[in-house]
């Protein structure tokens, strides 16, 4: 399931710079965000509306966090290219494990270790020129792995407790991001709504799949697999903007970064082919079905 939320992501990308054309980046997200609470929480108002204090808490702060992320990614997309910035927003599996250690003094196994060796190398064919410069974006673009890295650490914590309703989690982060989107584009934009049906079309699905659907899953699934695993999975996203900037934005790859995306599903097979693991996943599975239903 996280590798469809992976893929979901990975057509953002274009999405996001579809979307740019008549938006500004924070009313981009305001909409985004606010527009996926709006529709989740009508869908699933029963299961809502008697939340906590703590609950709201830890999702004011991982909302906070979310601004970053996602304001690293939309800027990023302005100043590079689609699949560069994929391929940057990708090291959440780099530093997810590095904040872990930093932070948590969780320390990663040798098998851990070495498929990081493997992402960052993939991660860098992937993006890195010959001359080993990224372009600017490039650069925006690492505030939005860090970010996410530290929210996965914080949704890790929060899954965790008791007094935490995970599923209202997942949805009341939504719209805590776009309420702080709102107040930064009030302060810093004109907000306005999209003009075209194109650019409808892309905020109305990057709100309700890439948005909605994808954090409330992530969310639910973080209770039954670690920060660090999610990070690892995560890495299939810049696979899926590098295809969709192929066919649908006219982007090419070098052989290089060719080499790069096998080396990311190499990571990832690794950390998958515990068949043993697997079998335990599959009553995993519908626990995490049952908290949606």
């Amino acid at each position: 399931m996280l590798v469809l939320v992976t893929l979901f992501w990975g057509v953002s990308y274009l999405l996001m710079d579809t979307a740019l054309e008549d938006l500004e980046p924070f009313t981009l997200n305001f909409i985004r965000f606010f527009g996926a609470f709006v529709i989740a929480a009508a869908a699933f108002f029963p299961k809502i509306r008697n939340v906590n204090k703590i609950t709201l808490m830890y999702s004011a702060l991982i909302g906070l966090i979310l601004v970053f992320v996602y304001i690293g990614a939309t800027f990023g997309v302005m100043y590079t290219s689609l699949s560069n910035a994929g391929f940057l927003c990708a090291l959440t599996c780099v530093f997810t494990p590095v904040l872990g250690l930093i932070f948590k003094k969780q320390i990663p196994d040798k098998k851990f270790v070495f498929v990081i060796v493997i992402c960052f190398t993939g991660i860098a064919l992937l993006s890195l020129d010959e001359n080993l410069k990224p372009a600017p974006g490039d650069i925006i673009c690492l505030l939005c792995a860090v970010s996410y890295a530290a929210d996965l650490l914080v949704t890790e914590t929060a899954v965790s407790k008791e007094e935490v309703n995970v599923f209202q989690l997942g949805v009341f982060q939504l719209g805590f991001t776009g309420i702080f989107c709102l107040i930064a584009a009030l302060v810093l934009e004109t907000p306005q709504l999209p003009h075209s049906p194109k650019v409808w079309g892309a905020v109305v699905f990057l709100a309700v799949f890439c948005t909605g659907i994808a954090f409330i899953a992530q969310t639910v699934a973080q209770q039954y697999t670690s920060a660090s695993r999610v990070g690892i999975i995560f890495t299939l996203e810049p696979v899926f903007a590098a295809v969709t900037a192929y066919f649908f934005a006219g982007e090419r790859l070098i052989p290089r970064a060719y080499a790069g995306a096998v080396l990311l599903l190499l990571s990832l097979f690794i950390m998958e082919a515990d068949l043993t693991r697997r079998e335990q996943e599959i009553p995993l599975f519908y626990k995490w079905w049952y908290e949606l239903r």
